[in-house]
């Protein structure tokens, strides 16, 4: 199979730990490289991808950013699409009835209201550092500075994330994306961005969807691998990906994207 760009989710994809890539991916991603416009495409905030990245020897290629609502090529920004403030504010007030944390991201910005266990892990595992702030501060600085949120990331506890799933689809879901990233966390994006989306974007002159094989594993790269020429989920993926996938390799810690570039991506 030949493809013209390979689009890659990275936590629980592309990463064989929570934060790096092995250097058997490196070594199949340098084989590859050449005839491939290589992508990243995720969750994280740019900083959290740049070193990603620079292992890999791609720093010349655009990012997917927050699920597709930041684009950045280097320094050019290809496309931004943020959740507006007012909706921010309602988000945070049903948050705040549901005992639950706000994390706001926008361009490469990360506020959180205090330091946590899950603020500790996605340091550690993004090598990133937020901004330590109260969440209403935030919003009063960001709406003064008439600037939007690119992705929101509600950190619970399983009840109060069970809880607030259904309140957010029917309160909001017109106007944003909800995605469970897993039983205590909850990621929210505008509504008419996602990774498939952002990759339709990168497309140059003649290339098409088709063009495209992607690899991913969660809820939020369902679109993404349903509509490109081939979609590969890694076996630790949820069963609803590993589902609609044309192939499933192996898990993201047994190098399953690696494995496929060197076993089926031909030069």
């Amino acid at each position: 199979m030949k493809f013209k760009l390979l689009c890659s989710d990275l936590d629980g994809t592309l990463l064989s730990t929570k934060s790096d890539v092995s250097k058997y991916t490196i070594s199949q991603f340098s084989r590859i490289k050449e005839i491939a416009r290589i992508i990243l495409v995720s969750a994280r905030m740019p900083n959290g991808m740049y070193y990603i990245q620079k292992d890999l020897g791609i720093l010349e290629q655009p990012i997917i950013c927050y699920n597709g609502a930041l684009v950045l090529d280097g320094a050019k920004e290809l496309l931004s699409v943020t959740i507006p403030m007012d909706m921010v504010g309602k988000i945070h007030e049903v948050c705040e009835a549901n005992r639950t944390e706000l994390g706001l991201y926008a361009f490469d910005e990360w506020h959180v209201p205090r330091m946590s266990e899950r603020v500790e892990k996605e340091i550690k595992y993004t090598k990133t550092s937020p901004v330590f702030q109260p969440t209403q501060a935030t919003l009063e600085q960001w709406t003064t500075q008439k600037s939007g949120v690119h992705k929101i990331m509600l950190m619970g506890t399983k009840p109060t994330s069970d809880a607030l799933m259904p309140i957010l689809q029917e309160d909001f879901g017109k106007e944003i994306n909800v995605y469970r990233s897993n039983d205590t966390l909850i990621e929210i994006s505008p509504k008419s961005v996602s990774k498939l989306t952002a990759i339709q974007k990168l497309l140059r002159n003649g290339e098409l969807l088709e063009d495209v094989i992607a690899f991913g594993d969660n809820y939020n790269d369902l679109e993404m691998l349903s509509n490109v020429g081939w979609g590969v989920a890694v076996s630790n993926g949820r069963e609803e990906v590993k589902q609609i996938a044309k192939f499933v390799t192996a898990s993201n810690t047994d190098d399953g994207v690696a494995k496929y570039i060197e076993q089926h991506l031909l030069i």
